[in-house]
């Protein structure tokens, strides 16, 4: 075994590889780029070299800087964890030629595989199922858009060297194919330097199944079973679980056995995935195979017991494979949700900003310390990987994801049930989340009865982005307990010099609090007023005008307060940002900005022609110039921000009358792009 291996990565993956280092004695070394200089993994390794400036390009992509560190550091391996070079024929080449172990499969597996193109003709010639659709090498447009013609619209555009979502584009009509494979190109190109791409025919309703396997360099060969990964927006999965319900055993053997044939073909060595797509019927094609450990690997390592990080590094040590396929069993269901940093209202536009507050349910890091993970029988319920901490920025350089929460069963039902408790206990100040939504997800019923397709999301748009029912009351009751507390005064009132600020003679007082609801998009959902009045003993609440009565009393935790209305009872946690009041209670997150200080706040930018960035990011397109005449929806300008496209379209007809940046700017949220003359 190693006795140290550099971990090529950042954020949660890097942080999960330095746990398995650190349980097996191995020493880890971590690598970092200036806006990672004090990151979680920095922390969580042995040791850290700076290879590079904030952006991917000029730090985490840099081979040379990467093999260097490893060489100084006398890293003998190298994880490169996934994202990044995880899938880089080059940088496997490198390391190999450096005398550096390569923790993931060899070269010339990674070559077969990583081009989806190349990958769909080898399993073509194994007789594998595969979707219809073109996968050559000539990249002529007109022959594409002929060929896309040719399959039948709607038709799925992927960059042959992608993943993740990026570079992939749906067609539904033939006129739009040009746009779309331009599109499609140059996120391609950005975010894997290059811009190939094929053409499959868009299954309706398919689900997404995929099946863990891993090989060793001894001939054994296994699948770790498989997970459904349906539930995706902008082609990115959002949750994950294993094993993919409702499926038989037949299908679920037939597609396992169909995983290890793929990964002999190509005399594969280490953990990988096999992807299909699947129809409601039961039909399963091939899509492609990740030559690596992917994100959601959690649910498999939960229902399993084995620790595939440990499984990768005695496989790169020349180590056969720990248990055969027959040793290999299931115990229970467990269901990963990605809890990310965006909009899921605004199209889920990535979200950066400080975490003010960060807490997450209770639960075991990894699932490796605590939970005995690889004794049969015994599991964490509920299992946090996270790369970011409490103060922690998210920027615009890297993928927003805040934590994974994973969580354990004994049946699907019971998972779903405690990954609803854990939701509902995450506490998030700074950037936006997609917790809430996530929420309504688990909640609703197609997940629920396990009606799982890729197109859920969008089917059940309204539904899942429908405005919920919100403790309102008892939320307003402890946020006026905090207000109050922050102003000095007591939970029990007993003296009329604890709150000098409304001290009367002779007699109560009275004040009149301001609020500002503000909803999950940030934007002002309502405003309000609470009078809150004190006589003696009594207190009392008035809302909507209806007096109640009130008491309060801090709770036993930070942040923590308990308010009573009448006989109903709340206790919660309320973190104060300035005037903005974060207020967490009976499983809901609310937020008040108390409006007694805000006479200074600006109001809602105004103008309807006046166009800013939803968030920061580089101009990549400008696709208008002053004089040009616009429609509503009309593409004027396209953004680059965290490896993704986002085109600004006109919020209504009229001539632009100014573009204020040009390609390759870049641009901070809410800048103004452009001023447009609207008719």
């Amino acid at each position: 075994m190693f006795n140290k291996i550099l971990i090529a990565n950042r954020g949660e993956i890097a942080c999960r590889v330095a746990a398995t280092c650190k349980r097996l004695g191995i020493a880890s070394v971590a690598v970092y780029s200036d806006a990672d200089a004090n990151a979680k993994h920095v922390a969580a390794c042995d040791e850290a070299v700076h290879i590079g400036g904030s952006s991917a390009a000029e730090s985490y992509l840099r081979v040379e800087r990467i093999i260097e560190a490893a060489r100084a550091t006398g890293a003998q391996a190298v994880h490169p964890g996934y994202g990044f070079l995880s899938e880089n024929e080059d940088f496997a080449q490198a390391c190999e030629a450096a005398g550096i172990v390569f923790i993931g499969p060899p070269v010339e597996a990674i070559a077969a595989m990583g081009s989806k193109a190349a990958a769909k003709a080898l399993m073509h010639a194994a007789a594998v199922p595969l979707v219809p659709g073109y996968h050559g090498d000539d990249q002529d447009a007109q022959l594409l858009h002929r060929e896309a013609n040719a399959i039948g619209y709607p038709v799925l555009l992927k960059a042959s060297a992608g993943g993740g979502g990026k570079g992939m584009r749906v067609v539904e009509r033939s006129e739009d194919f040009a746009a779309a494979l331009a599109s499609c190109k140059r996120e391609a190109a950005s975010s894997f330097g290059n811009d190939r791409v094929l053409i499959e025919k868009y299954l309706t309703r398919p689900r997404h199944v995929e099946v863990q396997v891993f090989a060793d360099r001894h001939g054994g060969a296994v699948y770790l079973f498989d997970r459904d990964c349906s539930v995706q927006r902008r082609h990115q999965k959002v949750l994950e679980e294993a094993p993919a319900p409702g499926l038989s055993a037949e299908i679920k053997r037939e597609m396992g056995e169909a995983a290890v044939a793929a990964a002999r073909a190509v005399n594969y060595v280490g953990a990988g995935t096999v992807e299909f797509i699947m129809t409601s019927t039961g039909e399963f094609y091939f899509m492609e195979m990740n030559t690596r450990l992917q994100v959601e690997h959690p649910v498999t390592e939960m229902v399993t017991g084995q620790d595939l990080v440990e499984w990768q590094l005695r496989v790169a040590a020349d180590q056969p494979l720990p248990l055969t396929q027959e040793q290999l069993k299931i115990d229970g269901h467990a269901i990963e949700a990605r809890i990310y940093a965006e909009h899921p209202a605004r199209g889920f536009l990535p979200s950066t900003g400080t975490l003010k507050h960060l807490r997450m349910p209770e639960g075991v890091e990894f699932a490796i310390d605590a939970s005995g993970l690889g004794e049969p029988g015994r599991k964490a319920p509920v299992r946090i990987d996270s790369g970011v901490r409490e103060g922690d920025t998210i920027t615009p350089f890297y993928d927003p994801m805040i934590a994974k929460l994973i969580v354990h069963g004994a049946t699907r039902e019971e998972a779903l049930a405690r990954l609803s408790r854990a939701l509902h206990a995450c506490e998030v100040v700074g950037p936006h989340t997609n917790v809430e939504f996530l929420q309504s997800i688990v909640a609703s019923e197609p997940f629920a009865t396990g009606d799982l397709d890729t197109g859920l999301i969008e089917r059940h748009h309204d539904a899942l982005f429908a405005p919920r029912k919100k403790p309102y009351k008892e939320a307003l009751a402890l946020a006026c307990a905090a207000l109050l507390t922050r102003e000095g005064g007591t939970a029990h009132g007993a003296s009329p010099w604890d709150a000098l600020s409304h001290w009367r003679l002779n007699g109560g007082y009275t004040q009149t609090l301001g609020w500002r609801d503000i909803d999950s998009g940030g934007e002002s959902a309502g405003l309000f007023t609470v009078t809150f009045a004190r006589d003696g003993g009594t207190q009392t609440l008035e809302h909507d005008g209806v007096r109640e009565d009130f008491k309060w009393s801090d709770g036993s935790g930070p942040h923590e307060f308990r308010a009573t209305i009448v006989d109903a009872r709340a206790t919660g946690r309320v973190f104060v940002d300035g005037d903005t009041f974060h207020v967490f209670c009976l499983g809901e997150a609310l937020a008040f900005e108390w409006q007694n200080l805000l006479a200074h706040a600006a109001d809602a930018e105004g103008g309807e022609g006046r166009l800013t960035a939803p968030m920061p990011g580089k101009v990549i397109a400008v696709l208008v110039e002053p004089g040009t005449v616009v429609e509503k929806g009309t593409p004027l300008i396209v953004m680059e921000a965290m490896k993704m496209e986002h085109t600004i379209g006109a919020p209504a007809a009229g001539t632009v009358s100014e573009v204020l940046y040009a390609v390759g700017d870049q641009v901070a949220d809410g800048a103004q792009l452009l001023v447009l003359d609207v008719q």
